[in-house]
């Protein structure tokens, strides 16, 4: 694949045929990609904790009821106690991946303190996770049908319900996916 084929800001969406628990009904938002493999954060999959719940176990200050009642995301099978926090504040957070068109993915205590403070990022989602694929991997699964690609849209995981994130982004592709067969094949 050559670079300007990477899926780096770019969605899967997970066909439903895609039987994995960990990404069935999933969309996942493509973080990093190139010829050593890829990583993304499913971003449609509610874990078992709140944020509040999160900074509570860390030691990190109050946060306000609506942050507190956040919900954490399961971003994947890989790292599954390790929080990242996506957003698109331009600060620098520390141990922070700066991708696509202003994305940025942080998993320093910092960025959670500011979060807590009242001083973090205006949008914002965490999950606890991530998912990972080997070089060729990601390839291998989108040609088997697993996945949909498309560039992904901000408004999706920062402003749309969490259930409707997987009929919205494949909607940005004009496709209804909940009509769409589990039946893999290929012409």
């Amino acid at each position: 694949m050559q670079a300007s084929q990477y899926l780096a800001d770019h969605f899967l969406i997970a066909m439903p045929s895609l039987a994995d628990p960990h990404f069935v009904r999933g969309v996942t938002l493509v973080c990093q990609h190139d010829e050593h493999g890829a990583m993304g954060l499913v971003i449609n999959h509610r874990s078992e904790y709140t944020l509040g719940e999160v900074l509570k176990q860390m030691d990190i200050g109050d946060a306000s009821p609506a942050l507190s009642r956040q919900a954490v995301l399961v971003g994947g099978p890989v790292q599954p106690d390790r929080g990242f926090v996506l957003h698109d504040d331009p600060r620098d957070f520390g141990s922070t991946l700066r991708f696509g068109r202003g994305l940025a993915v942080s998993t320093s205590r910092e960025i959670l303190e500011q979060m807590a403070k009242g001083e973090g990022p205006a949008h914002f989602l965490m999950t606890l996770g991530y998912a990972g694929w080997s070089a060729g991997q990601l390839e291998e699964e989108i040609s088997q049908n697993a996945w949909l690609t498309v560039p992904a849209d901000p408004a999706i995981f920062f402003d749309t319900p969490l259930e409707l994130r997987w009929q919205a982004a494949a909607r940005s592709l004009g496709i209804d996916i909940s009509g769409m067969s589990d039946t893999v094949g290929h012409a």
